[in-house]
């Protein structure tokens, strides 16, 4: 029965290793946590002194409650951590008291059993009613036995003891932690409650606005139309191209090929003039023929050549880890779905990165530049890696030109106000067929 104790003991022991692991994980979440909501305030700070109520603070207030709400989830599972701590000591201590019970009974029935069989003649007879020496050996060594069983019997009883003690003293700390954690956790709540007013403020003050907010999203996705027609138009100005100069090098392999066709058959000719003039041991001489190019397989991009297929190839290597086109911002809106204060939603295939007007906007990686163009009042930039384009919009102060070979992180321009006036570049990722969600290329912030 008491090796079974320990036993279960020790396994309660890694259970509580392990929930503190877990408490510790949580508390380094919750770090990383407000630390964003930090920089999300210090975003939302600076937008409003800026402009007035806009997309982009509706944006950053509803990170700021979105994150505020992942706090309060990961308090409430340390509390849950907590709750089945607490659960797990105080089963831990009722082991103690039905063990000290059972060793308490058993001590006392040795130490009756001992004073009743105290005298010495009672110890005299026991022995020297053995049958034999060896006998009265092991009678003599069963005594000896006993008594160190009711030593040990005491022992367990202290140390039993011992260990309840400090299972009190654990169940005492874990409700402090609990009643802590609880008091934190009351401070968050009411955080989201002050953040869900400011965010019903700043909803109320954009419907306000109502039809110039209307007026600025429906012009935001004709630019986006725009944007994305241009996109396709380099794409296919980048294949036409290539299909030409494949058709060009092509002909001119031919042109090389018939011409050395036309030598061969001269070589022939004067070989076949020296034999005739009496040459007994003629020669043949075979004709060397050159293979016409080769036709790329089906399903390989028109794009990719001898040239920047080891771009393409390096490009798709960096999926997840590519560089944020600038360095300070935030995301102000996703691609896919994007929920307006009115309540619907608009669909882009890009990610809107808000930044400070005039921030530099450099190449997430290396590639040379297809399009340099303007849109309205905003200068656009598409840049070619192989197969793949990556198009900053809304730029400034643009210093790229098309042809122009560019590096990771070189400066092709500056971040230009957004139709709210605030500082925003529209970043699109695209291959041959579509655009893709570039959040899934770019490294984590």
């Amino acid at each position: 029965m008491l090796k079974y104790f320990f036993s279960a003991l020790l396994l309660c022991s890694v259970t509580f290793f392990a929930q503190a692991q877990s408490r510790e994980e949580l508390e380094k979440q919750r770090q990383q946590l407000r630390k964003e909501i930090e920089e999300t305030e210090k975003e939302l700070n600076r937008n409003k002194a800026k402009t007035k109520e806009s997309l982009a603070q509706w944006r950053l207030i509803n990170n700021k409650v979105s994150l505020q709400d992942r706090v309060i989830v990961n308090i409430s599972k340390d509390l849950r951590l907590l709750d089945n701590n607490i659960y797990s000591i105080q089963k831990d201590v009722n082991r103690y008291d039905r063990l000290l019970d059972t060793l308490k009974q058993e001590y006392a029935k040795s130490m009756v059993y001992a004073y009743k069989n105290q005298s010495n003649y009672q110890f005299m007879n026991f022995i020297f009613s053995a049958s034999s020496f060896n006998d009265a050996i092991k009678r003599i060594t069963y005594l000896k036995s006993y008594r160190n069983y009711q030593q040990i019997q005491g022992e367990n009883i202290l140390r039993t003891q011992e260990l309840r003690k400090k299972r009190i003293v654990d169940l005492g700390g874990s409700k402090k932690q609990k009643s802590t954690t609880l008091q934190v956790q009351s401070k968050e709540l009411a955080t989201l409650e002050s953040q869900q007013k400011e965010k019903d403020r700043i909803l109320a003050e954009l419907k306000k606005q109502g039809k110039t907010l209307n007026n600025q999203i429906a012009a935001k996705k004709k630019q986006m139309q725009k944007v994305s027609n241009a996109i396709a138009s380099a794409i296919k100005k980048a294949q036409d191209a290539a299909r030409r100069e494949a058709i060009a090098q092509a002909k001119a392999e031919e042109a090389n090929r018939k011409e050395r066709e036309k030598a061969n058959e001269k070589s022939i000719a004067k070989n076949d003039a020296k034999d005739n003039t009496g040459s007994s041991n003629t020669k043949s001489v075979a004709t060397t023929r050159v293979a016409a190019p080769a036709k790329k397989p089906a399903g390989v991009s028109v794009l990719l050549n001898s040239e920047n297929i080891a771009l393409n190839n390096s490009f798709e290597k960096n999926r997840g880890t590519l560089p944020w086109p600038v360095e300070a911002g935030y995301v102000m809106m996703h691609y896919g779905a994007n929920k307006l204060p009115s309540g619907s939603d608009i669909v882009i295939t890009n990610v809107t990165i808000a930044s400070d007007i005039g921030n530099p906007v450099k190449s997430v990686f290396a590639g040379t530049v297809s399009t340099v163009l303007s849109i309205e009042d905003m200068q656009v930039v598409i840049i070619q890696h192989g197969k793949y384009f990556t198009t900053y919009s809304n730029l400034t102060g643009v210093n790229v030109k098309v042809g122009q070979d560019v590096n990771t992180g070189q400066t092709i321009g500056r971040v230009g106000a957004d139709l709210q006036g605030v500082g925003a570049i529209d970043f699109f990722m695209s291959n041959e067929t579509s655009n893709f969600d570039p959040e899934k290329w770019l490294r984590r912030k």
